[in-house]
């Protein structure tokens, strides 16, 4: 990408997408191949929730299998990125100086949420990965901020990733799991309404999204899983454009979408 500014926000959708990585993989492989040369990857992942934002310092990250009930073969996955403990600091004193209470914590590894898109973008895990937690009681406007602290970081080759689902309702996942039930209408139209708002840039829409879109409640009954897009928003800064990479429902109700700004 023919910008000094790196930031995306990924799908990571149900731990099946590791085997499964179809055409949203395939994009995601694309665009992570335009990232090579990033200094660390910053992931914001809704599986690693805080009081306060913390930044993992391990030098070794382990893989966290933090599921169950799934295929048998995903718990022999390991994904063996590094850490870099000086690029985590540069986290941390980022975080730190935009007034966030932030701390350090020396051994968290790579929950799914991380490792998950990071193993179809840099399959060969040779890029330093740092965690980022979320604070899902906080809202958009917290995960913005956080977003907008990383930015100078961004300017600095990180590559900045919110990972989540533009949609994510666990209990109609399962009733599709289990029923076969058919997609709902409002996991076509939320996704459609955030390309629209993404695309309009419209930041004001997408902070307010519970209460500027109908369908907002059922596409996230809790939010996590929306808040990385935030964060993704706020580390482009007010005059990215933002695009999507890729558009697709995967399991009838977990919207794909992916975002690059730019």
């Amino acid at each position: 990408m023919n910008s000094n500014r790196f930031s995306l926000f990924v799908p990571h959708g149900s731990p099946m997408f590791a085997l499964q990585p179809g055409a949203a993989g395939a994009a995601l492989a694309e665009m992570g191949s335009q990232f090579r040369a990033a200094r660390a990857v910053v992931v914001v992942s809704p599986h690693w929730e805080t009081e306060i934002p913390e930044v993992g310092f391990a030098a070794r990250p382990a893989t966290i299998h933090d599921f169950g009930g799934f295929d048998s073969r995903l718990f022999e996955i390991q994904y063996p990125a590094a850490g870099d403990p000086q690029a985590a600091q540069a986290v941390l004193d980022a975080l730190r100086a935009a007034g966030f209470q932030a701390k350090a914590d020396s051994g968290r590894g790579l929950d799914h949420g991380v490792w998950v898109p990071l193993l179809h973008m840099f399959p060969r895990a040779d890029l330093p990965v740092i965690p980022v937690s979320l604070q899902h009681h906080a809202g958009p406007e917290h995960a913005y901020r956080i977003g907008w602290s990383l930015a100078p970081l961004a300017e600095q080759g990180f590559l900045i990733v919110g990972s989540g689902n533009v949609t994510h309702n666990l209990r109609d996942w399962q009733m599709v799991q289990s029923l076969g039930s058919p997609r709902p209408d409002y996991v076509t139209g939320f996704s459609d309404w955030v390309h629209t708002q993404m695309t309009a840039r419209n930041t004001e829409a997408l902070l307010r999204y519970r209460s500027s879109q109908p369908d907002a409640v059922r596409a996230h009954p809790r939010d996590e899983h929306f808040l990385p897009l935030m964060v993704a928003l706020g580390a482009a800064g007010e005059s990215a454009k933002p695009y999507a990479f890729f558009r697709g429902i995967s399991d009838h109700v977990l919207a794909m979408d992916g975002y690059a700004f730019h």
